[in-house]
């Protein structure tokens, strides 16, 4: 956890604080976009969490690590941000998937606040260094940040400090104020409520990857609905919050999403990336000729093909992924 940082006593106190506190800002974004599944709420809590810090950092006496203690005031403020805010699911948490594709699709209502996907820089945010990051890319996916949703605050708390962050039991217990035996209990019972295949499916090799994005693409590029059936896996799902209305089967997707990519004909795309995962923003043509943003596909790609599909069609979501609204009509 780093040696503890010995408090300036000078009146250069507070700069000192802005020197030694501003580097674990970002990491502690990373925390709370796990915890609270919102890169917007993350940062509006960890902006509070500062300002705590710095009122409080008089009497901080260095007994602790300063990072071990931007936690301990972190940790607490995303508990009690959790208890007075709603969880944000993904579609497929809330209900079984739709019988009917040709169905008319439900919107979730004011009452929902949907999981954001958050920007990749996230990935970087605690390390620079390469295999870690890739450790820290699997506990960034979907699939895993929407099944932390299901638990509760000091249970999620518990889990991403120990298997995220890789604090022992010891530290855990110490910031959480809780016994080593209670800690161990809570990460047991965190386990055992997440999903046992929570995207933990063989990674296709990196030619592969390569090969089903470039299907996955091309089928949108040109309103090829029979290409993107065929890259789905059997037992494909697709999700497209803000509409609580999913489904689930290559057969399905193909006969819901086969009308409306015949409607919109050749779309652009932008290949780009969200939680550590390959993804790609379309841009349908308009009336006018225009393409403006339609949705951000974030794929998860299995050996044997594309394996799932949330579609964010709420454009203010995606804020952070600096996508362009807009792209540059092309003359002849």
């Amino acid at each position: 956890m780093g040696q503890p940082i010995v408090m300036s006593t000078t009146i250069d106190g507070e700069a000192d604080f802005a020197r030694l506190a501003e580097p674990f800002r970002r990491e502690l974004i990373a925390y709370g976009y796990r915890m609270l599944g919102s890169v917007d709420d993350a940062e509006e809590v960890v902006q509070d969490v500062y300002l705590d810090a710095w009122r409080a950092y008089g009497g901080f006496e260095g007994r602790s690590s300063l990072r071990t203690w931007l936690y301990r005031i972190a940790t607490r403020a995303f508990v009690k941000a959790l208890e007075r805010r709603k969880r944000r699911p993904l579609p497929s948490d809330l209900h079984a998937p739709s019988a009917d594709p040709t169905a008319r699709v439900l919107a979730g209502g004011p009452e929902v606040t949907w999981l954001q996907p958050a920007p990749d820089s996230l990935l970087t945010a605690t390390t620079s260094d390469p295999a870690t990051v890739v450790a820290a890319r699997e506990t960034m996916r979907l699939a895993f940040v929407a099944a932390l949703q299901i638990l509760p605050p000091q249970q999620r708390a518990v889990l991403i400090l120990r298997e995220v962050l890789g604090w022992s039991a010891a530290e855990v217990a110490t910031l959480l104020e809780l016994s080593v035996a209670a800690v161990n209990s809570a990460l047991q019972r965190a386990r055992a409520h997440l999903p046992a295949d929570s995207d933990s499916l063989v990674q296709p090799s990196d030619e592969r990857q390569r090969e089903l994005l470039d299907r996955y693409v091309a089928a949108f590029q040109n309103a090829d609905v029979d290409e993107l059936v065929a890259v789905l896996t059997e037992d494909a799902l697709f999700e497209m919050p803000p509409f609580v209305t999913w489904f689930a089967t290559r057969a399905a997707i193909g006969a819901f999403l086969g009308p409306k990519m015949r409607a919109f004909g050749n779309t652009a795309v932008i290949r780009t990336s969200a939680n550590g995962q390959p993804a790609v923003a379309l841009y349908p043509p308009t009336a006018n000729g225009q393409h403006r943003l339609h949705a951000l596909h974030v794929l998860t790609l299995a050996p044997h093909g594309v394996s799932r599909i949330v579609a964010f069609q709420d454009i203010d979501a995606l804020r952070r992924i600096d996508l362009p609204e807009e792209l540059p009509t092309r003359t002849p």
